[in-house]
């Protein structure tokens, strides 16, 4: 089984190298410093645990470890290109992936699956779109998706769809800095307060009524019912509201301490999140790019399932 650690851009700067015959060239023709491709030389060869090149007066020399991982490597980006090139299509149109992503995907493991597979295949443009999980799954089904990134949703949404889990995530309550609710948190207390809550329909309102009804909580009577991230972080960083949101949503304003986790144990509400297709339409070259750059993602990020 292939290690998890080795990215895409190790094996891209071996190749770069052994082809080469120097660090410098090869640096240069990646349009990275000789420090950074180094570097990565040398995770490669930890990772793998032998060297793989070694360098005397006329430059690199692959080691018989080297030469060996050389000729795959090779085989490996000819068929990574070969796929690219079979998606193009004539004149200067592009080949192109629609990607759906909920709220909490499209605001935390997004950014960095984009990064990644940016790096990995260039030429192909990226379409992303988000939204609830009910219209993001219909746009799915109708085909103006290639695939969505999302919670798992109810039984009766998911009919004709292919899921395949890739991390957990649970909904937190969140408040702004200096709420009275941080002084004595209180889960009951909430309803003292506007609530931003799950409207029906969205994946995670299932999972917040049994979390409710689990720590005793009643009706809420000043309830705000949205999954609009672009709300919830204006209205709640300007009001005394508790905005119940999956995490990944808020996860760069907790860290930066505009928002903050009221103390509360959650994790009745994790969840699923995964990748949903077509079960009836083969995954093309660009969306077996997309997938593997998302997994090298969640290695990266240490999210678990």
């Amino acid at each position: 089984m292939i290690d998890r650690r080795i990215k895409f851009r190790h094996i891209q700067c071996f190749v770069e190298i052994a082809q080469e015959r120097s660090l410098k060239l090869a640096a240069d023709k990646l349009s990275l410093t000789q420090p950074a491709i180094s570097k990565t030389l040398k995770e490669l060869e930890e990772i793998i645990g032998a060297t793989l090149m070694t360098r005397n007066r006329a430059g690199i020399v692959l080691t018989k470890q080297g030469k060996v991982f050389l000729h795959f490597a090779q085989i490996s980006l000819a068929s990574l290109q070969q796929g690219l090139d079979g998606v193009e299509k004539e004149g200067e149109a592009r080949a192109t992936l629609k990607v759906g992503a909920l709220p909490s995907v499209a605001a935390s493991f997004m950014p960095p699956v984009v990064r990644e597979f940016t790096e990995m295949a260039p030429n192909v443009m990226l379409r992303i779109m988000d939204g609830p999980h009910g219209y993001l799954i219909e746009r799915l089904k109708l085909g103006d998706l290639d695939l969505v990134i999302g919670r798992l949703g109810r039984p009766a949404a998911m009919e004709g769809v292919s899921f395949t889990q890739l991390y957990s995530e649970r909904v937190d309550l969140v408040v702004r800095a200096g709420h009275p609710l941080l002084e004595m948190p209180d889960i009951k207390r909430i309803v003292d307060w506007p609530v931003i809550y799950p409207p029906e329909g969205s994946a995670i309102r299932p999972l917040v009524e049994r979390f409710m009804i689990a720590n005793g909580v009643g009706d809420i009577p000043n309830r705000i019912e949205t999954v609009s991230g672009a709300f919830g972080r204006v209205y709640t960083r300007r009001t005394n509201a508790v905005w119940i949101i999956s995490a990944g949503v808020v996860q760069n304003e907790t860290a930066d301490g505009h928002l903050v986790r009221l103390p509360f144990d959650s994790d009745i509400t994790k969840g699923p999140v995964g990748l949903m297709t077509r079960p009836d339409s083969p995954p093309s070259p660009e969306e077996q790019v997309f997938r593997l750059a998302v997994q090298t993602v969640i290695d990266e990020l240490g999210l678990k399932s």
